[in-house]
């Protein structure tokens, strides 16, 4: 892949500000492993450093290190990457009949507070696309399924190839009961009790189950440092830092990015006690990242 001057500059800029913030040998370290310039005497800051020593990179390498440090350059096609998911989250297929689309559409913008992008059929296929193919790729893209049980679900020509295909690549089966037990092949899966309950309180417990489920543990994660980089508020810092505590899985890079994001975004900086919290789980983690 050829990059554009702007895609560099970008790349540049990113690895410069993750890389930047890590401590000295372990830059030096990651450096080598590109096989990159790296010196034993610098006068200079950090960030200054890794931005002199990566200018001059091969495209690929820059590719690499850059997804070594957790960015990826954004992308349009909707082969690679299509348009209904949101960036950053974790991806959720919600199988549901037409006639509870009101709830699945509840439940799609209540996943959101928790990093969760869930596709709603009648709401994410545009009128003018052939749904059967969104709905393949949907399907062939997410991390997980999740299947509002209701009365009659069995009985639609859809709802069970959906799960069928789902199984048939190996992602996680969650049922959610709406007076309809769990059938066939997904009455051996966890199953919640949605009688009764809000969309937050359902959005909740599935979030609960994704983050310490093996399959979407990882994945999950990730989507939970995206949304701690994107929090608008101090309150939602102050939230978020909480889900990145309960973590169970961390991955080399997220220790980088959240010295980013502590420099980049002022409602993380400047919301109290967020900033320490944010080194105490890098020192937690240190050395133990994948």
């Amino acid at each position: 892949m050829a990059l554009t001057p702007s895609e560099r500059v970008l790349l540049i800029k990113e690895i410069g500000e993750r890389l930047g913030g890590e401590e000295w040998p372990l830059i030096d370290l990651t450096l080598k492993q590109f096989s990159l310039p790296w010196s034993d005497e610098w006068p200079g800051d950090k960030d200054a450093y890794v931005l002199a020593m990566i200018e001059g990179s091969e495209d690929s390498t820059l590719l690499d290190l850059a997804r070594h440090v957790g960015f990826r350059l954004p992308t349009t096609s909707p082969g690679v990457d299509p348009p209904f998911w949101r960036a950053g989250m974790l991806r959720l297929f919600l199988t549901h009949l037409a006639t509870h689309r009101e709830l699945a559409a509840k439940l799609q913008e209540a996943l959101w507070a928790y990093g969760i992008s869930a596709f709603v059929a009648h709401n994410d296929i545009e009128p003018t696309q052939e749904w059967q193919t969104e709905i393949e790729t949907a399907l062939a893209t997410c991390h997980a399924l999740a299947v509002l049980l209701h009365s009659h679900l069995h009985e639609s020509n859809w709802t069970d190839q959906e799960i069928g295909f789902a199984m048939g690549r190996g992602v996680p089966v969650f049922s959610v009961r709406f007076g309809q037990d769990p059938y066939g092949f997904i009455g051996r899966f966890q199953a919640f009790n949605g009688a009764g309950k809000t969309a937050s309180e359902i959005a909740c417990e599935l979030f609960g189950a994704y983050r310490t489920n093996k399959q979407t543990e990882g994945a999950m994660a990730d989507a939970l440092v995206h949304l701690f980089e994107e929090s608008d508020s101090y309150g939602s810092a102050k939230d978020r830092i909480g889900y990145l505590e309960d973590l169970r899985v961390w991955k080399s890079a997220f220790s980088s990015r959240l010295r980013a994001a502590e420099r980049s975004n002022s409602q993380i900086s400047a919301a109290w006690g967020v900033p320490d919290r944010i080194q105490a789980l890098i020192n937690k983690w240190k050395g133990k990242g994948d």
